[in-house]
């Protein structure tokens, strides 16, 4: 009795594994994780050029104005708010965007041994940001950090970039200049 019912479930189990339906599942199981991987790593690679170039974008504008002296003496916070001014695409722009400028040492040519500072929107700022004037006809260097959250966190190159506490991703530009005699 026993061996007749193990036999009959035997045989359904061969055709079972004979039929060919659902075969397109086991493809599409396979194949679906791999291409929304790639379509989130390409959405989020968009929008962080578009971001990063928008940003540069703004740091070159505000720089000009700058070097061409329509700007007068400004602050951190006065240089931070027009370069988030022209930089539309940067959310809490305000909040999360540090600049530093500091002149270049002309005898070694060396860049600053630090680097930009970011803000962790976690924690404390370790070291505060540079912010130097500089003198007449000397060369300084101006960068501009600020962090930005990921759309999908947990894939592609959301995993790659390198990040604060709460995730977000870090956005560096950079810009040199000379201060120009009065």
């Amino acid at each position: 009795m026993i061996g007749a019912r193990l036999r009959r479930f035997g045989r359904r189990l061969a055709r079972g594994f004979r039929r060919e339906d659902g075969t397109a599942t086991i493809e599409f199981v396979f194949v679906v994780p791999i291409v929304l991987t790639i379509f989130m790593a390409s959405m989020e690679s968009g929008l962080y050029m578009i971001r990063h170039v928008m940003m540069e974008r703004a740091l070159d504008l505000v720089m000009r104005e700058f070097r061409l002296g329509r700007l007068g003496t400004v602050t951190h916070d006065q240089l931070r708010n027009l370069i988030c001014d022209a930089s539309p695409y940067l959310s809490d722009c305000r909040s999360v965007l540090k600049v530093s400028l500091e002149p270049i040492d002309t005898t070694t040519w060396k860049m600053p041994a630090t680097p930009p500072t970011c803000v962790d929107r976690g924690g404390t700022i370790e070291n505060e940001p540079t912010f130097k004037s500089g003198d007449e006809n000397e060369i300084m260097v101006v960068r501009i950090c600020a962090i930005q959250d990921p759309i999908f966190p947990t894939t592609g190159l959301g995993l790659e970039l390198k990040s604060d506490s709460q995730g977000g991703y870090q956005m560096i530009a950079a810009t040199i200049f000379v201060n120009e005699p009065s």
